[in-house]
């Protein structure tokens, strides 16, 4: 099977089996706990170091990002040491973007936990019903593991979901991707971007860019406004 034939299948099965006998929460907490470690493990593209060279097709840009910010030792650090048995987890029912961070963002400054609201519910819904060729394709099942994936490696645990869907639908090529956008978008190059999904359309691959960023851009609000509400109780 091609690569995009293959995770249609995988979609395909991960429907029938959910349909026919769900896992129990014993069994999601578990899985959760191994994608969580397994996201410390992987490794994105290169070691970042100033200057940057940026490498598109037989082009080679060299630039010095350091100039841009104030600290350039400031970056992206996994949130527990490998090798720990117990991880922080971060339970999205204790504290939800809807019941908690939306009305309290609104709070703060007016109006914008509805234009946020807006923006998160545009990107995720987004679809065309496609994958590369083939078209009236459900996609919610691939959505849904790329936008809690990139929490999962934030430590933010969903119980109503199960995260073996996340180690079935997400390559291993596509999880360096990830983690390469979400935590080190310096080192992205444009051979990774086509490394994964070859089969499909750029229009369908920019939208797991808008994906990835507006989930990694929900879990730093999540902890932010958490820490918000502590101090404010």
């Amino acid at each position: 099977l091609s690569e995009l034939e293959a995770l249609m299948e995988r979609m395909k099965r991960l429907q029938e089996d959910k349909e026919d006998e769900e896992a129990s929460q014993e069994e999601m907490a578990t899985r959760f706990e191994k994608e969580k470690k397994e996201s410390l493990l992987v490794i994105s593209g290169g070691i970042c170091a100033f200057p940057v060279r940026f490498s598109f097709d037989d082009e080679i840009v060299s630039t010095d990002v350091s100039r841009y910010i104030e600290d350039p030792g400031f970056g992206y650090k996994d949130f527990a040491r490998r090798g720990e048995d117990h991880l922080p987890t971060f339970r999205a029912q204790d504290y939800t973007w809807e019941n908690h961070g939306f009305s309290l963002v609104n709070r703060l400054y007016s109006d914008i936990g509805h234009l946020l609201d807006e923006k998160f519910r545009m990107v995720y819904n987004l679809t065309y019903n496609t994958m590369a060729t083939h078209e009236d394709v459900d996609t919610t099942t691939l959505r849904r593991a790329l936008f809690n994936y990139v929490h999962c490696m934030y430590g933010i645990r969903y119980d109503d979901y199960d995260y073996g869907e996340v180690n079935q639908l997400l390559e291993r090529s596509l999880k360096v991707y990830i983690k390469t956008v979400t935590c080190y978008p310096e080192r992205t190059t444009k051979r990774m971007y086509d490394s994964y999904w070859r089969q499909f359309k750029h229009s369908e691959k920019v939208h797991v860019n808008l994906l990835l960023m507006e989930a990694r851009m929900q879990a730093e609000l999540l902890y932010a406004l958490r820490a918000i509400t502590r101090h404010l109780t």
